[in-house]
């Protein structure tokens, strides 16, 4: 009974865990973020793996490809998730904000961050990109790069580059709702809630909007609170009252 009782708990954690949606979507930019192994075969594999799915009583979720070895599973050889990691191009540039960080994926534009200095931008890319490597290319981003400036120069400015967007389904459902917000309006956090049909998540869709990796091109800055009032943004309140501002006149 104990047995029977642990793998339905298994199988329950597993069903809610985003990953497992992730999987058996193939989704190839979860590609680096996780893998799993599978119990029945000995192997484990990328999110995108074409393999048959898997059952959820077989499947574990792992960290890193190490994590994964270390605990007996050997690399399946359809997806190959041993060999080489993703390479981000990203390069930096100046904004009428400060320093303007865009990211690049082979999918689409994966990152658009503010900060004050190089080092800084780097260290938060490396943070919300752990498992891939990161090259700089100024030029090669450059036409990103000023697609992102214009947003904040000219906020009503389509952005025309594809977004890689990564995050769970919760999150992208969320991340759709803030880009419906046109330039100069806002929602709250609750307002976001209701757009996606669930009330009761004004908590987590202010989560979603700290996990945005997309400044401007996905725009946060446009939730505030119930009262009116700004609240916390992951680039600096000032910011965000700067964003606001400019859309305000634009």
């Amino acid at each position: 009974m104990n047995c029977a009782i642990k793998m339905k708990e298994h199988i329950d954690a597993t069903l809610r865990d985003p990953r497992w949606t992730q999987m058996r979507n193939r989704d190839k930019s979860a590609d680096g973020s996780f893998w799993y192994s599978v119990r029945t075969t000995g192997v484990y594999c990328k999110p995108s793996c074409a393999a048959r799915p898997a059952r959820p009583e077989n499947v574990a979720f792992h960290h890193s490809r190490e994590e994964a070895e270390r605990a007996g599973f050997r690399p399946c050889a359809r997806c190959h998730p041993e060999r080489a990691r993703e390479t981000l191009r990203y390069g930096i540039g100046t904004s009428p904000l400060g320093l303007l960080l865009v990211a690049q994926s082979e999918h689409g534009v994966c990152a658009i961050l503010f900060g004050e200095n190089a080092k800084t931008l780097e260290a938060d890319l490396h943070r919300r990109f752990p498992h891939t490597e990161l090259s700089r290319d100024d030029a090669a981003l450059a036409a990103t790069l000023a697609q992102a400036r214009a947003l904040i120069e000219h906020p009503d400015t389509a952005f025309h580059a594809t977004l890689d967007l990564r995050g769970t389904p919760f999150q992208r459902k969320v991340w759709a709702a803030l880009r419906a917000i046109p330039a100069g309006g806002t929602a709250s956090y609750k307002e976001v809630a209701l757009r996606i049909g669930m009330p009761e998540a004004s908590r987590a869709v202010a989560q979603a909007c700290g996990a945005n990796a997309l400044a401007v091109a996905v725009p946060c800055h446009r939730v505030i609170r119930g009262d009116g009032a700004l609240s916390g943004y992951r680039w600096g309140v000032e910011r965000k009252r700067a964003l606001l501002a400019r859309e305000a006149r634009a």
